[in-house]
């Protein structure tokens, strides 16, 4: 489906309504359009104007194939090496459900640092912000980034916190997203 086409809903789906972070239930035939489909997530808006989020594993449900999980771009084999630009390349999979840029570019991510475990493999630590204190998609993202982080090579934990000091503003842009929303 093509972003901005209206579509109906083939059956019942499970959604996160955006930007509230809570769950709702979207009914068999209803009608919605498609916002963007980034991260392998599917934002959409209700014929009422409401945004939600559906995530992939229910594509089917709005006429999309569900995709596999992106894989790591530096050793696919699972007894690879650790790569701090693999935990990167990851991030950058990860976006706003309201923003077309990636959480990196936004300038969410504060710090990534990553440390060997007792165990073997590493701990990665994440200190991640958000667009706007309170708001309710924090740990639908936060789950998003330990998912996908947790899935790489060499990665043993993962530990995301969402902080607000120092407050994020537009400045923490990459200048490739200023330009794609315009603000450049």
């Amino acid at each position: 489906m093509a972003v901005g086409e209206l579509i109906k809903t083939s059956r019942e789906v499970q959604a996160t309504e955006i930007p509230a972070g809570v769950r709702a239930t979207i009914p068999a035939g209803a009608s919605l359009r498609i916002i963007q489909t980034l991260g392998g997530n599917y934002t959409v808006m209700t014929d009422r104007g409401q945004m939600l989020r559906i995530a992939n594993a229910d594509g089917d449900a709005i006429g999309e194939t569900p995709t596999p999980p992106p894989a790591p771009l530096v050793g696919a084999a699972p007894d690879a090496p650790f790569s701090e630009q693999a935990v990167w390349d990851q991030l950058k999979t990860v976006y706003d459900p309201e923003i077309p840029v990636d959480i990196v570019e936004l300038g969410l991510i504060y710090e990534c640092k990553h440390a060997p475990t007792p165990q073997g493999g590493e701990h990665v630590d994440i200190k991640m912000s958000l667009t706007a204190p309170g708001c309710g998609m924090s740990e639908v993202l936060k789950r998003d980034v330990e998912h996908k982080v947790a899935s790489l090579p060499g990665v043993r934990e993962v530990s995301v916190e969402v902080v607000f000091d120092p407050p994020w503003g537009p400045e923490r842009m990459s200048d490739a997203a200023k330009l794609k929303l315009g603000i450049l």
